[in-house]
């Protein structure tokens, strides 16, 4: 994630280059792409932040990024070391551009906010070379490679200390043109070695973080990305005025009104590769941890999903008895999403707001919230959360749906499946020798196993429905009835 936001840094500032000057590398047009790229950047702090040299066959882009921080009190922020970077613009066929850079970073320095302790930091890229093809109709690349070196960072207050570290890291994007017109599809994947992270403190026992690898991959579908500029310009530019203009506000509404939809899918997979985590408590690990997270659908009717799954975990812990490392899961697995997202209604609450007035009350915000559920209900599905060990082998999945904020007008409808079923019970009745405490466990899975239904495939069911009227049916036999 750290490599995606380096190589960001500028392009966005090169959002208005354009082939104009393309054909005779001169100072004329290096001046024209300076103020271009100048005009992203707030005047009174950005003076001397972006200067455009001609190089030979190309131009010399300088981002001083020192500059920007002139207007900032040093006691609110301060850094040291802080080098100018570089990039270079080579025009090519196509009205394209090819952009080249090579650089590093090596700073250290200090932060505070209101109310918080003083953060101490370091960040150093030993080596971040980008190689890529930016195009002016799009304002954005539309293809680039990105590796670096090392990067290792630090932060640290009174309380507590954290540190990460990466070896080579290597980072690809593409672009293509979206089924609908002047939008753009977006991909990246892209990979760093030698992971590893560490957090010790006064109130924080030590804990290590380490992956041989991390891997990830990204696609962000139908992205509007010459609107998307124009408002991160119009923020920009009117990022110290109090209130907007009624034109100024009629301004703001068509942009967002044009970028809507902001993107219309995208999905993102993170993957850990050999994972170990050690502490004072214990250590474990797994052989992989996924992450994933996606969006989709019409805008009427978005989903929003997240997963979390893990494979051949281990844990050894003085905190877990040797009579219960049975139940450790070897495997996890969670899939939650948010379906029936109405964003197209949330966003035309949004355009009714006033923006010359400034800072919108909460009442507006909550109404334009309170239109992303379809009918007023938030719906939570669970399509698969399961657990797997030597002794036990159960998964659930469903779906929720009731009125935020209420514990009773809601329905759930869920699955509960498990292989083995008898081998689980036997694992509790011979704990419960040691604890009889769990002899109660082990009645309520017998009784359990006396409502449950057997699939072809040999697993015990449990459907179950609780209804809003507070009723319950198991295998649609009732279990409650209503309240």
């Amino acid at each position: 994630m750290q490599l995606k936001t380096i190589a960001a840094t500028g392009l966005i500032s090169m959002a208005s280059l354009s082939t104009a000057a393309a054909v005779d590398i001169n100072q004329k047009g290096a001046e024209d792409i300076q103020r271009s790229l100048s005009w992203f950047v707030p005047k009174e702090v950005g003076k001397g932040f972006v200067t455009v040299n001609p190089a030979g066959t190309r131009y010399e882009v300088i981002y001083d990024f020192a500059k920007l921080l002139t207007k900032v009190d040093p006691a609110d922020f301060a850094v040291k070391g802080l080098q100018p970077w570089s990039l270079f613009a080579t025009p090519e066929d196509g009205e394209l551009w090819k952009i080249e850079g090579n650089n590093s970073l090596d700073v250290t320095g200090s932060f505070k906010a209101a109310g918080q302790p003083k953060t101490e930091f370091t960040y150093l890229i030993d080596s971040l070379v980008s190689n890529g093809v930016f195009d002016p109709a799009i304002r954005y690349l539309k293809s680039g490679d990105f590796t670096m070196k090392a990067v290792r960072f630090s932060s640290k207050t009174e309380k507590e200390e954290v540190s990460a570290e990466t070896g080579a890291s290597t980072y690809k994007m593409t672009s293509s043109d979206s089924d609908l017109p002047d939008r753009t599809n977006f991909a990246g994947s892209g990979t760093m070695s030698d992971f590893v992270e560490k957090i010790s403190g006064k109130d924080v026992p030590p804990v290590e973080i380490r992956a041989d690898s991390v891997d990830f991959a990204a696609a962000v579908n139908g992205v509007s990305v010459k609107n998307i500029m124009d408002l991160v310009a119009f923020f920009i530019e009117h990022s110290e005025e109090k209130k907007l203009r009624r034109a100024e506000s009629e301004e703001i509404k068509d942009l967002l009104r044009k970028s809507f939809p902001l993107m219309t899918s995208l999905n993102e997979t993170v993957t850990l590769n050999k994972l170990n985590v050690s502490s004072v408590g214990g250590n474990g690990g797994a052989e992989t941890v996924d992450y994933t997270i996606g969006m989709s659908g019409p805008t009427n009717a978005m989903r929003f999903d997240v997963g979390l799954s893990a494979r051949q975990i281990t844990f050894d812990s003085p905190l877990v008895p040797e009579m219960y490392a049975a139940f450790v899961p070897e495997e996890l697995q969670m899939q939650m999403a948010f379906p029936e997202i109405n964003a197209a209604a949330f966003g035309e609450e949004l355009l009714k707001a006033d923006f010359t007035e400034g800072k919108k009350s909460d009442p507006e915000m909550d109404k334009a919230f309170e239109k992303l559920l379809s009918d007023g209900n938030m719906v939570v599905a669970f399509p698969k959360i399961s657990a797997k060990s030597g002794v036990y082998d159960a998964e659930v999945s469903g779906e929720l749906r009731g009125k935020p904020g209420s514990s009773k007008e809601y329905s759930m409808n869920a699955s509960v499946v498990a292989r083995d079923f008898d081998k689980t019970i036997a694992a509790i009745q011979d704990l419960a020798k040691v604890n009889p405490e769990l002899n109660q466990v082990s009645f309520g899975l017998m009784m359990a196993k006396g409502f449950a239904k057997a699939d072809p495939d040999g697993r015990q069911r449990w459907d179950i429905d609780v209804a809003r009227d507070g009723s319950v049916k198991i295998n649609g036999q009732v279990i409650k009835g209503a309240d």
